[in-house]
């Protein structure tokens, strides 16, 4: 059984009042290359700081061989970081800057005196010693004779290994990798991704590496932790999180994905996009599903002899292969595939059980919690929206003073009265007009699903999300108001304790 070096136990992190961590859990085990992926602000590098000591969690552990040492100091801990800016002294040459840390270090020897007491003494490392570890960390990253070269002549890809060098120079049990390869131009970053896998495999010690750039985990990785919104998504094996993603969110960042919704129509059947298929994953009868399938997934043929049938609509040339477009009725997909075909044309689409995926949908609906205002309105998410309070009592009416009359005759005042909202994912709108709706918020998410697109609007302050779909295309972190028509919003009573007049 593999033996976890590090665990995170319900590890949570605020900045101020902002939620930067929301109780992560996961452990990494000895001699692992694990990978922190996901967007630039979803948490992945403020984990990688917690687990160097850098930052301290807000709550929750943080474990070092079973060992509690979320609030020990990061020069008491057996790991070392490499920044994405290298952070090299740019007066020392090579040698100097890998030898540094060894400088400052102390070691405790172990002595026996005249009467053959033994005694210990903490002192620095010799010339000698410091000469050979460094030796060692240049034949590691494969820089033996640039020892007096100045910094400033290196490439950008020398560099990276100098600063590699001189974080495992130190022999820590744990290497943390904040993005390593950002500064690097796309040739010389897939060199290095290489490297980097080879380094690890010939160093056997732990690496925990942080990327946005879903290529190099999946080239790179023993484990992927796909996070978002300080949460996290997915963790396992690169080929599992690509072919087994647990939501429309991992489905979509990891790679290209055709994703839309589905109905389990029998025993490993779904029908989507109008036809059904055969399937692998089991669900209940007529559950709603997401389903995945990737573009190389999808075979084309004669029209005669596929499922789909579609017209072609767009033909990119990507270098590997053909990304090719098409419309089947109401739905686009998107096929990857060696072979071209001509815009315009007819084709036929198979896809087999194998290389379709389904998931449970994250989002059914949107449930808030909310106050009714003396308007007769309901607040919440930042925002006030008309609404209709009598379904809130069956059978009742307002009267001409804009209270509420129930079916037996009994006055209520509803205001400050909270209530259950629920509003479905086909009846919000949004309008880049900012007082045209409730509340107003920006746009932080958007999926395509194959014949609309579902995006999340996030408000500014509180942070609630309202989910939706539309058939209009957005930017992510456009500043929009919302707009919910009176009768789409669902109102239930949260407490049975109403203010009477």
């Amino acid at each position: 059984m593999a033996e976890h070096i590090i665990e995170l136990q319900d590890v949570t992190k605020y900045y101020d009042d902002n939620l930067v961590i929301d109780h992560v859990s996961f452990y990494v085990n000895r001699g692992e290359f694990i990978t922190f992926l996901g967007p630039s602000g979803c948490g992945k590098t403020t984990t990688l700081r917690m687990i160097a000591g850098f930052d301290l969690p807000t709550s929750g552990k943080i474990l070092l061989h079973g060992e509690d040492i979320s609030r020990l100091p990061p020069n008491k801990r057996p790991v070392n970081t490499v920044f994405q800016r290298y952070a090299l002294f740019p007066h020392l040459n090579v040698y100097e800057n890998i030898a540094f840390g060894l400088k400052c270090k102390r070691v405790l020897n172990t002595y026996q005196n005249e009467k053959g007491a033994t005694y210990q003494k903490k002192e620095r490392l010799s010339k000698k010693e410091i000469g050979e570890k460094v030796q060692k960390a240049l034949a590691l990253v494969d820089l033996e004779g640039f020892e007096k070269r100045s910094i400033s002549t290196l490439s950008g890809g020398q560099q990276q290994r100098v600063a590699i060098a001189r974080a495992i120079v130190n022999e820590p049990e744990i290497l943390l990798l904040d993005e390593p390869l950002g500064a690097l131009d796309l040739k010389m970053r897939k060199e290095m991704q290489l490297e980097l896998k080879e380094m690890h495999r010939r160093l056997g010690i732990t690496f925990i590496y942080v990327t946005h750039d879903q290529e190099e985990a999946l080239t790179m990785s023993d484990t992927i932790v796909v996070m978002s919104d300080g949460m996290v998504q997915q963790i396992g094996t690169p080929t599992k999180i690509y072919n087994e993603p647990a939501n429309t969110f991992v489905a979509d960042f990891i790679g290209e994905s055709n994703i839309m919704n589905g109905t389990v129509v029998g025993n490993r059947k779904v029908k989507f996009c109008g036809k059904t298929f055969d399937c692998l994953d089991d669900f209940e009868l007529n559950e709603p599903v997401d389903v995945v399938v990737r573009p190389e997934d999808i075979q084309m043929c004669a029209p005669e002899d596929g499922t789909l049938v579609g017209e072609v609509i767009s033909v990119v040339f990507k270098g590997i292969h053909y990304e090719i477009t098409a419309q089947v009725g109401k739905y686009e997909l998107v096929i990857n595939s060696t072979e071209s075909r001509e815009v315009g044309k007819s084709i036929g689409m198979k896809i087999a059980p194998d290389g379709i995926h389904l998931m449970k949908p994250k989002y059914t609906t949107n449930v808030f919690d909310g106050v009714i205002t003396k308007h007769n309105a309901v607040r919440f998410a930042e925002g006030e929206f008309q609404c209709d309070v009598t379904q809130l009592y069956p059978g009742s009416h307002l009267d001409d003073e804009e209270y509420l009359i129930t079916a037996e005759g009994e006055k209520i005042d509803l205001t400050d009265v909270e209530v259950k909202v629920e509003v479905g994912l086909h009846d919000i709108e949004i309008s880049d007009d900012a007082d045209a709706g409730g509340t107003t918020g920006r746009i932080i998410s958007i999926i395509y699903k194959g014949d609309h697109y579902r995006l999340i609007v996030r408000t500014e302050k509180e942070e609630e999300d309202f989910v939706f779909a539309t058939d209009d295309l957005w930017n992510e972190n456009d500043l929009v108001s919302v707009i919910i028509p009176p009768e789409k919003i669902k109102l239930t009573l949260k407490h049975t304790e109403e203010k009477k007049r």
